[in-house]
């Protein structure tokens, strides 16, 4: 019986990083079509949607299998649990990132003159980072690498307000901007709660290895 849970997680896990692998390929097609002015390159962000979608529906289907079969508890239990998160932030992750493919398109419809990037650019690759990073450290049960993903959300969201300001000066300066401008913001917005899930995921390998939750660090503990 033991065997065979450790045979199921592992499963899971392979589930979960495989899932994982689509949606950083997804940010990766969306924002590098943006930069490199490819639009060419959306349409396999749709097709690989299609792909974490299912991936979302197999892995929800194994956990609740899991809990049921085996009933796990302590560690085994966390790890049920981090699994399940993890596969909810995965998909929609995935959501977000057909949220910057579709800016993006509508992006490059615009003449190339409006297209602003400033700093999404390094926003987008901040996301994918920490993506990788989170899912590695799911992968290794790393506690530190978990920890290295929650501190880089704060450089995300910096990186999102510097754009937004800059953003509202270019376009009350000049209307021509607007279009571009709001498609960029959204983006933007895209990629930071890309950032923000990923922290998510960090969160929950820390409470599968430790047992912690940290998701809301400066509330009261219960006192049930």
């Amino acid at each position: 019986m033991e065997r065979h849970m450790e045979e199921v997680q592992a499963d899971l896990v392979r589930r979960l990083l495989t899932m994982g692998g689509r949606a950083e390929e997804m940010i990766r097609l969306g924002s590098g079509a943006l930069v490199g002015g490819q639009a060419g390159r959306l349409a396999e962000v749709f097709r690989l949607e299609e792909e974490v979608n299912r991936l979302h529906l197999e892995v929800d289907e194994r956990v609740l299998s899991f809990f049921a079969r085996y009933q796990p508890a302590a560690s085994d239990l966390r790890f049920a649990i981090a699994a399940s998160r993890m596969n909810a932030d995965l998909e929609r992750i995935g959501d977000q990132a057909v949220n910057v493919a579709q800016n993006a398109g509508a992006m490059l419809a615009l003449p190339a003159a409006e297209r602003l990037l400033l700093e999404v650019p390094r926003m987008a690759d901040l996301a994918i980072a920490m993506l990788r990073d989170a899912l590695d450290a799911f992968a290794r049960r790393d506690v530190t690498l978990a920890r290295s993903v929650i501190q880089r959300d704060d450089e995300e969201d910096r990186l999102k307000r510097e754009s937004l300001l800059e953003l509202v000066k270019l376009m009350q300066a000049d209307g021509a901007h607007v279009p571009g401008g709001i498609a960029l913001l959204l983006i933007a917005r895209n990629l930071e709660r890309i950032g923000d899930h990923a922290t998510n995921i960090a969160e929950e390998v820390i409470f599968m290895v430790q047992g912690r939750d940290i998701r809301h660090p400066n509330l009261p503990a219960s006192e049930d």
